[in-house]
């Protein structure tokens, strides 16, 4: 993993969440959140350096983090346009006599998001480990090409110093054969 000085922290909203990822560049940023298209030339990933936002990110570089973008209660409260109106539309109704009643069960559990994301999360860690591995290896094949390409270069000099000698010592030996 990069060393931690050289490490920006980088911002994408996710649903009612912004994921953040400390990386070394924009590129293994996207790469960290599995994205295909260039978030930050879109304007949807930003780079931040507020110290309360990038701690956590730093503390686990690569990792994505999701942070809740505002409380339970903001979430609702953004939805309150909505529920407004149907209030509204239910009053006219019962001023109409057309009532229908609606009994509200208990409130439905968010468990099922919250394993989702943290399969999806675990996904990404995983693939990133994933691709760390490969790039690794591909490091050390490339390590191991260069140094039997300059072993073949060395030998290839050698052989072919010692062809042109042997050539030469024939055509000494012939000469003084044909007389």
């Amino acid at each position: 993993m990069a060393k931690a000085k050289k490490l920006k922290v980088f911002r994408t909203p996710i649903g009612f969440h912004d994921a953040y990822v400390a990386a070394p560049s924009m590129k293994a940023a996207l790469e960290a959140w599995g994205s295909s298209t260039n978030l930050f030339s879109q304007g949807a990933a930003e780079q931040v350096t507020d110290p309360k936002m990038i701690k956590a990110p730093l503390a686990r570089p690569g990792e994505v983090v999701r942070v809740a973008r505002g409380s339970e209660g903001e979430h609702f409260k953004a939805l309150g346009k909505t529920k407004k109106a149907k209030k509204e539309e239910a009053g006219s109704r019962i001023k109409s006599g057309m009532t229908t009643e609606k009994k509200r069960g208990r409130r439905p559990s968010s468990a099922g998001v919250e394993r989702a994301e943290k399969a999806l999360a675990s996904a990404e860690v995983r693939h990133h480990e994933a691709l760390e591995k490969l790039r690794a290896e591909a490091a050390a094949i490339d390590r191991q090409r260069r140094e039997l390409e300059r072993k073949h270069r060395g030998e290839r000099e050698q052989l072919t110093s010692e062809l042109d000698e042997a050539r030469e010592k024939f055509r000494s030996a012939m000469e003084e054969w044909a007389g």
